[in-house]
């Protein structure tokens, strides 16, 4: 199939006025190359690649840890309808033995290969390395000081699926739990009451990620710096942004975009499974949250995470001042990176696969295609 006069995102991160063709096996060819004249015209609706989101626990209904096939079935189908043809999905603090579930379902879920369904490429362990000070919404009862061997069990048992863990790097063993899981996938500082000395040490250790930036983690001081700083002056480190205009001000938001840059910043819903229902109480890691005006709150009024999908968000960011250009590239081939899909997904580029968004005007209206079949 073969699509002509499309304004597209490119892999250079900017728009170029062209075509391209998506081949039986659903893979991008010809971009911007020689398109037959009677390839199917878009009219110059703006072509962006697939959403990626790497931080998301559930969706209408269904949580990633529940480990409930038709849940995560059901949330896949979501995030695809809404733009988001590729996820992550993000474990909670919970025990070992429910975690081995989860990920041994999110196993199952990829080896079916359902059409329609946003592809699952990994796991997020958000937990249960975090400081009790700094726990948000996790569920205190089942926090853990680092633990490689445990760790790796997990990793081990859902072969390799975990593509992203979450540490607090003040804990006893941290650096040395950094070390040998930097090895295996990115580690992501989350959930911390760090300082700015055990921040760096973590960073120069092989941390790379931030983990949804400003929460769950001291604010910035200009005598005590903390964790933000360190992974601002590490041009390695990526940070995680929640932009559902409710755990980041706009303002932080291009706070955000000025100190990382557009190549450093992953956009991330967080969303949670109330995300496409409406306001009520739903559970998150065995603890009761309630929905009301989009805002979902442990009963102590805990922000418990976010209710807005990920293209919700990329829109929010560019409502706030991020350029287009940043916005998508912080909602696409970066989350792609971070998780090391950067090959396969994320970019409009010959050989990677034809997951793509064709967008009206302010992107209001859109068509959504994986593997080049529309959904």
């Amino acid at each position: 199939m073969f699509y002509k006069n499309a304004r597209i995102f490119t892999k250079d991160f900017t728009f170029q006025l062209g075509g391209f063709e998506v081949t039986e096996d659903g893979r991008f060819q010809n971009v911007l190359g020689s398109i037959p004249a009677d390839a199917v015209d878009l009219q110059g609706a703006t072509v962006i690649p697939g959403l990626v989101d790497v931080h998301i626990h559930g969706s209408m209904g269904g949580d990633f840890s529940d480990g409930d096939a038709a849940g995560l079935e059901t949330m896949a189908r979501y995030l695809c309808k809404v733009g988001v043809t590729s996820f992550a999905p993000a474990s909670m603090t919970l025990p070992y033995e429910t975690l081995e579930k989860a990920y041994a379902n999110g196993v199952s879920f990829v080896a079916k290969q359902l059409p329609g369904c946003a592809r699952l490429m990994g796991v997020n362990m958000e937990g249960p390395y975090f400081s009790e000070k700094k726990k948000g919404a996790q569920n205190a009862a089942y926090l853990k000081n680092p633990d490689f061997a445990g760790f790796k069990k997990l990793y081990d048992g859902c072969g390799g699926l975990i593509r992203i863990v979450d540490i607090a790097p003040e804990l006893p063993g941290a650096e040395e739990f950094i070390k040998q899981a930097k090895e295996l996938c990115t580690v992501s500082i989350a959930h911390t009451d760090s300082d700015y000395d055990h921040a760096r040490k973590a960073y120069d250790a092989g941390a790379t990620h931030l983990t949804h930036l400003y929460n769950a983690m001291p604010g910035i001081h200009h005598r005590n710096p903390g964790v933000i700083p360190a992974a601002a002056e590490n041009p390695n480190v990526r940070a995680e942004l929640i932009c559902d205009g409710l755990h980041a001000h706009p303002s932080c938001v291009r706070l955000a975009f000025s100190i990382f840059g557009g190549s450093r910043i992953v956009l991330v819903s967080d969303a949670l499974r109330c995300c496409g229902l409406a306001d009520g109480e739903y559970e998150l890691g065995g603890q009761t949250v309630r929905l009301s005006g989009g805002i979902a709150k442990l009963a102590d009024g805990t922000i418990a995470g976010a209710a807005t999908n990920l293209f919700d968000a990329m829109k929010n960011a560019m409502a706030y001042g991020i350029s287009e250009t940043d916005a998508i590239r912080a909602a696409t081939y970066n989350p792609a990176c971070a998780i090391g899909a950067e090959a396969k997904i994320g970019s409009i580029e010959n050989g990677k696969l034809a997951d793509f968004v064709v967008c009206a005007c302010g992107y209001s209206q859109k068509r959504v295609f994986l593997g080049g079949k529309e959904i």
